[in-house]
């Protein structure tokens, strides 16, 4: 949701801890909004994977694909979500192997559905993609997860709705999500407060309609020498370290800078 951007440095800077939730703040790092501002994934070499709008390949481009969310890994392959413009009506899920191989599912937007496809996260089994539209919502719409779960082609092709998380509470503008556990997902919202939210489920999902429980962790950080509207975008959990991070886009001038909030589990 930004253009025109440049990398910033990306070392790490320790910031003092404040505790919220079951999340305490640990470091902060920074990136460049142009390649890293959209989202983030960690591999399971504990490195990061960012997407930004110069990260959607020419070729995607081409045929209308135009935003790219907040990306997933799950067993080597990464799962991008992107949408088309205001006319769209379908959504596409990228999925691109180790080994370099992209393929494309494509979902026909149902009816009531919007065009917005703001992030992918995949459960732990790898069986389920869960991802997100815009606005005030009160559900999470959940897929099986292209190429890993066997009810999608191999190669690519069309992708249904499988049964949706219905959330016990409305949410607004939610950019991202992903597991912390079979059961529960962590949400940013780019909300007035910029919610941390957590979803809690009464089992791990299966393919049948759910009611996901929500609760607000915290209210990420709005820090810059620049004054004006922030926006929160990606999260990220890394299962091998326990660190949970999420991204807040700068305001004004300093939009070309995306700040990367970094988190270990309270006590």
């Amino acid at each position: 949701m930004l253009a025109g951007a440049f990398a910033l440095s990306a070392a790490v800077v320790p910031t003092a801890s404040a505790s919220a939730g079951s999340w305490t703040e640990s470091a902060t790092s920074y990136t460049g909004s142009l390649t890293g501002g959209e989202g983030l994934a960690s591999r399971a070499d504990g490195s990061l994977l960012f997407r930004g709008l110069a990260s959607i390949p020419v070729a995607l481009r081409v045929k209308g694909w135009n935003h790219v969310g907040d990306p997933d890994i799950a067993q080597g392959d990464t799962f991008d979500a992107y949408q088309g413009g205001d006319g769209a009506t379908s959504k596409m899920y990228a999925v691109t192997t180790s080994d370099g191989r992209r393929y494309e599912y494509v979902h026909p937007l149902d009816p009531g559905e919007k065009l917005n496809n703001s992030f992918a996260t995949v459960s732990p089994d790898t069986q389920w993609l869960v991802s997100g539209e815009w606005g005030d919502q009160d559900r999470l719409q959940v897929f099986p997860t292209p190429l890993l779960n066997p009810a999608t082609p191999r190669t690519g092709g069309a992708l249904s709705q499988a049964g949706r998380i219905t959330l016990d509470r409305t949410v607004s503008d939610i950019q991202a999500c992903d597991f912390v556990s079979g059961t529960r997902l962590v949400c940013v919202s780019d909300d007035a407060g910029k919610d941390l939210l957590q979803v809690d489920l009464p089992h791990p999902l299966d393919g049948t309609a759910v009611t996901g429980t929500v609760t607000t962790l915290l209210q990420l950080p709005t820090r810059s020498i620049c004054s004006g509207t922030f926006e929160a975008e990606g999260v990220d959990y890394d299962a091998g370290s326990g660190t949970l991070r999420a991204e807040v886009v700068q305001p004004g001038v300093c939009a070309v800078s995306t700040t990367v909030y970094s988190y270990s589990p309270g006590a």
